[in-house]
């Protein structure tokens, strides 16, 4: 049974003596990666559990507690432990083994917070929004555009311990990436936060880059011949997505500064240097994201001139209209008042001769209107 088996089987003892109940547990399969969705085994918080040192994976002997001994007693070294949504039970053993404080272990469980960094004594605690865009054949004013997860990162001096929120934002494969460059993952637990950013930072340009091929398509709608008949709705709905958007970038910026510049001790200062070029990508994404604010509220305003223009052209043409009707109404009401003597009234001629009187007026007023654009 690999180790993440094991830890599922134990977190729900609630205390770190129920973790030593299965150490020899580990040693009778081989073990298996569970970083992807696909080797997870179903209602599982224990992604995956993996030690490293020098940058390269050890050999798991024991059960998570031999694991963190073993890395602590040689001193170099450390654990990274991946769980998915755990709930308060399974992450009360987690949390007594690694002395995470509580204030940090209930806003990783219950999650809904803002992208933050926090320390609590040794430990580091970081907060990340991950966005994934949704695919659609065709955007509607209730199509689902961006969708929103967590990832909480506890980072120490020999140990990494995400929880992940949400049903995208794996990072399986972001843990072969980094198991593809020892040397990097050799600089320590600092160095897998910085690829978590990076991870997450990557993540949040894919989705601008979609959004924008979405805003491309409701801004050619819009200055089409018809753009007045276009459907508002469908711009709302991207500056409500685009607000989600903002609310998972933006605030992560002050953190990024924080990890890129202030002396924390978990972070080496090598490591800084990396954090700064992720800050510098999130500054790209949020200068695009206040760039399709703008843009959405000029096509917005865009097409509500275009409604007031095409209403105004309506408005001419059946003021146009109801101008030459005007002609044979007044014509007709006069003849048909009910007296004796008028004129013409009893000429042979009359009725045609009005009849083309009104013919010839309304033709004139019509082409009187053509011309000025009215009809």
């Amino acid at each position: 049974m690999s180790m993440a088996g094991n830890l599922r089987k134990v977190t729900s003892l609630g205390t770190v003596d129920g973790l030593r109940k299965v150490a020899r547990l580990a040693r009778r399969r081989r073990r298996v990666d569970l970083s992807h969705p696909a080797r997870s085994p179903l209602g599982s918080s224990v992604v995956n559990c993996v030690a490293y040192e020098e940058g390269g994976r050890v050999p798991v002997g024991g059960d998570l507690v031999d694991t963190v001994e073993r890395v602590r007693k040689n001193g170099d070294g450390f654990v990274w432990l991946g769980l998915h949504e755990p709930t308060n039970q399974e992450f009360a053993g987690i949390a007594e083994l690694f002395d995470l404080h509580p204030l940090a272990v209930e806003d990783a469980i219950e999650a809904h917070q803002r992208p933050k960094v926090e320390r609590y004594g040794e430990t580091l605690f970081a907060v990340f929004k991950t966005v994934c865009y949704v695919e659609h054949e065709e955007l509607t004013a209730t199509s689902e555009v961006v969708n929103t997860g967590e990832i909480m990162v506890f980072v120490g001096q020999d140990f990494v311990i995400s929880v992940r929120h949400g049903r995208h934002g794996s990072l399986g494969p972001l843990r072969e990436e980094l198991e593809a460059e020892p040397g990097q993952l050799a600089k320590g637990p600092s160095a897998v936060l910085h690829a978590i950013a990076d991870h997450v930072v990557d993540d949040y340009l894919n989705v601008i880059d979609s959004v924008q091929a979405d805003i491309d398509h409701v801004e050619t709608d819009v200055f089409a011949e018809n753009g007045a008949r276009a459907d508002p709705g469908r711009i709302y709905q991207l500056k409500r997505e685009l607000l989600e958007l903002k609310r998972a970038v933006v605030p992560l910026g002050r953190p990024l500064a924080d990890l890129a510049n202030r002396p924390i001790r978990v972070v080496e200062p090598e490591i800084q240097a990396y954090f700064r070029d992720v800050s510098d990508h999130l500054q790209r994404a949020t200068e695009q994201i206040a760039t399709f604010d703008e843009l959405l509220n000029s096509i917005l305003q865009a097409h509500l001139a275009q409604v007031t223009v095409a209403q105004n052209e309506d408005m001419r043409k059946i003021t146009a209209w109801a101008a030459i009707v005007a002609v044979p109404t007044m014509v007709c009401g006069l003849y048909g008042m009910n007296f004796d003597h008028m004129p013409e009234l009893h000429w042979r001629y009359g009725y045609g001769m009005v009849i083309g009187v009104i013919s010839l007026v309304c033709l004139v007023l019509y082409r009187g209107f053509r011309r000025n654009g009215w009809l």
